[in-house]
Parts: C-alpha cells; sequence; structure tokens
C-alpha cells in the first residue's frame, strides 16, 4: 500500500513540473513575442464615422447619400494623401476603363495622359486620333474638361471625364508652353482602336520603327516585323519612340531581347528601403544587335518607353534623339479588392542598366532637336530627319 502511494505521489510530482515547464514557456513564449514584435499603431476611426453621422443629420437631402459611395470616396482621398500621382483607387467602373485601356481599345479622344509638376499633362496623343488630329500635343496642360477645373485631379479621374460615347463632343481648355492664353479645343469623341507598331524602309537601308505603346500585341506584331526586317534591305535602324506612353515591363524586356545581348541588362526595379534590387536582363535571341541603332524620345516617351530607350544607351551607346523624356519611372502594382475596385501602388523606380534613376527626371537626349508648331503646320519632321543623318553616318 505504501508502495503504491509513493508510485502515485512520484507520478503526480512528475504531472505538476510537466504542467510548470509547460505553463513557464507559454509565458517566456509570451513575454518574447510582447518585447520583440512591435504593435501596430492603432488608428482612431472616430473622426470618420463622427463626419458621416453628421452628415447624416445635416445633410439637406440624406436620400442621396450613398454608402458605396462613400466608401470608395474614403479610399480614394487615402491615397491621394500620399502626394504620389500614380498611387491611386479604382471603382469597378474605373478599373474596367483601365483594362480597356490595356487591351487597346476604347471610346474617348486617344490621349495619354498624366499629373506633372501638380498640373494635368498630356503624355502623348495616339497618332490617328480625334486627340491628335485636333493638334493637342504632348507637354500641354489641361486646364479644365468641360470647364469643369482640372487642379488636384488625378489623370484616372481626368479620363472618366474625357471619355465618352462616341459622337459626343468633349471640350478641353489647353496652355501650352510660348502661349500666352488657354484655348478651348473641342474634340469629338470616336472610337480608339490603338496600333502597337509599323515600320517602313527609309532611304533605301535604314529600318524605320515606329511603336506605339507597350500593349499586350506588341511582342507578337514586333517578331513579325523584325522577321521582315531581317529579310529586307535594311541594315540600319531608328527606333521612334516619340508619344509612346509606355505599357508592360514584359513587353519591353522582350522587344529589348531583339536589340541586346542575351543577359544584358534592360533595367533594374529599385524598391528602397534597403530592400533587394530585381534586375531584369534581355533574353531573345538578339538578331537586330548587329544593326547600327538610334532613338528618337520626346516628352511624350514615358515609363517602358524610357527604359527601353535607357538600356539601348547604356549597353550600347546609341544615340537618343529629340526633347528630354517625361519621367515616368516608378512601378505600380494592381492590387485587386472586393467587387470589382483595386489599387494601383507604386512600389518601386526604375532605374536604368548604369543606376540612373527615370522617376520624375527622365532621359536627356544625345543630340536635342526640337519641334515647333510651325513644324507640324507644315508637315516637317526635323527630329526624324536628324535620327536618319546620324543613322546614315553609322558603321
Amino acid at each position: 500500500m505504501n508502495i503504491n502511494i509513493k508510485k502515485i505521489f512520484f507520478y503526480a510530482v512528475i504531472v505538476v513540473a510537466f504542467c510548470g515547464v509547460f505553463l513557464l514557456g507559454i509565458w517566456v513564449g509570451v513575454a518574447k513575442i510582447a518585447y520583440h514584435v512591435p504593435q501596430p499603431n492603432t488608428i482612431d476611426f472616430s473622426l470618420f464615422w463622427d463626419a458621416y453621422g453628421k452628415l447624416q443629420q445635416n445633410f439637406i437631402s440624406p436620400q442621396k447619400i450613398d454608402n458605396q459611395k462613400v466608401v470608395y470616396g474614403a479610399i480614394e482621398g487615402m491615397t491621394k494623401s500620399l502626394g504620389d500621382p500614380y498611387t491611386d483607387f479604382f471603382d469597378p467602373s474605373q478599373a474596367k476603363l483601365f483594362q480597356q485601356d490595356l487591351a487597346g481599345s476604347f471610346s474617348g479622344i486617344g490621349v495619354e495622359i498624366g499629373v506633372k509638376k501638380d498640373l494635368l499633362t498630356i503624355i502623348s496623343p495616339i497618332k490617328g486620333t480625334p486627340g491628335e488630329k485636333a493638334g493637342l500635343l504632348a507637354g500641354d496642360i489641361i486646364a479644365k474638361i468641360n470647364g469643369q477645373d482640372t487642379s488636384n485631379m488625378t489623370g484616372d479621374e481626368a479620363v472618366g471625364l474625357i471619355r465618352g460615347a462616341k459622337g459626343t463632343v468633349v471640350t478641353l481648355t489647353i496652355f501650352r508652353d510660348g502661349w500666352t492664353n488657354t484655348k478651348d479645343i473641342k474634340i469629338i469623341r470616336d472610337t480608339i482602336k490603338v496600333p502597337s507598331m509599323e515600320w517602313s524602309l527609309k532611304n533605301g537601308n535604314v529600318a524605320y520603327i515606329q511603336i506605339y505603346q507597350f500593349d499586350e500585341s506588341l511582342s507578337a506584331d514586333f517578331e513579325k516585323s523584325a522577321l521582315e526586317i531581317l529579310r529586307s534591305p535594311a541594315k540600319k535602324i531608328v527606333l521612334d519612340l516619340r508619344n509612346n506612353p509606355g505599357g508592360y515591363l514584359e513587353v519591353a524586356q522582350n522587344v529589348a531581347g531583339w536589340f541586346l545581348k542575351n543577359g544584358q541588362i534592360v533595367t533594374v526595379e529599385d524598391f528602397g528601403r534597403d530592400k533587394l534590387q530585381q534586375i531584369y536582363k534581355a533574353d531573345g535571341n538578339a538578331n537586330l544587335s548587329s544593326y547600327p541603332t538610334v532613338v528618337l524620345i520626346n516628352q511624350g516617351s514615358a515609363s517602358a518607353s524610357e527604359i527601353l530607350s535607357g538600356a539601348l544607351r547604356d549597353d550600347r551607346n546609341v544615340k537618343l534623339i529629340g526633347t528630354k523624356s517625361f519621367g515616368k519611372g516608378c512601378v505600380q502594382q494592381v492590387i485587386a479588392l472586393n467587387g470589382g475596385s483595386f489599387l494601383k501602388i507604386t512600389i518601386a523606380n526604375w532605374l536604368t542598366p548604369k543606376g540612373n534613376s527615370i522617376s520624375d527626371v527622365g532621359l536627356t537626349p544625345d543630340v536635342k532637336i526640337d519641334i515647333t508648331d510651325k513644324d507640324i503646320q507644315d508637315k516637317k519632321d526635323p527630329q526624324l530627319n536628324k535620327a536618319l543623318e546620324i543613322v546614315g553616318n553609322l558603321k
């Protein structure tokens, strides 16, 4: 009997000891977590709910308060507070327009717009569209849209106002360097089908390649054109990226693979804050790498077109001809939200292969050539003429 009592006591001590160690471990673990993991900053949303309640109580027409729009407006205000023109919120209708842009077909006037130095600016008019035919130019400032002031308006908000049904009219109040006053320009909206590129033979042996945007169809279109060029009498290339607002990085990387040797750097994605950089390299056949090449750029050249231009200059010492590029060298990530809306968030900056930032700086041409309003009226292109002259002397 005494032996059984001793055994029971012995096992009881073991169980208590085990439980004690287990509880001590939990306590230590909790203590360590509390010590090592910083608690998230608390956000006081009472002001938001207070303001919402006051609107419900005091607004003259409370039935007009759309709770969904209130939420969308709050998120939009949050993104605007960051002061970054490329970080934005898209409600479902805006998200649909964004997807139409990337697909290359939509209804509007055919201009790419953005915010530069806090001014709503035309990045580039698309060839053959109502905007180009109306005389809009890269760098034009849009002061008003249908009489509505564009101050503090995002590019995506402006797109929503400019877009509309085919055959309807939109009035843009434009200011341009060299003008003393703004001008109202009325433009009839139309269905916009954006070509990816085209090429032609100049001076007997120069392939003149115009890329209009780096959209979904360009990779296949460029491959077809490149094979035609390789079979043609062309021995040199003028690559025209003027008024090219950009597009997909992967498409620019694909096109670069025709001009750069395998493994050469196309661009560097810099996330800042001591994060590891992402390096994108050429991965193609390099069949056009031996062709003497020059590149045309202007203030309508942005994003992916700046990436390709910078890569060709850094890796092959290709001359850039024209005027300074737009300077949109930042990376946006699209993050889906509930209900068909999404956020477009700036997460990184693009660097050229030599480590030079494109964002807000742009690319300065090696040979600066301007185009005047008179040149446009007379249908003259001194930039292209200079490019043909320079490439003609290359061997």
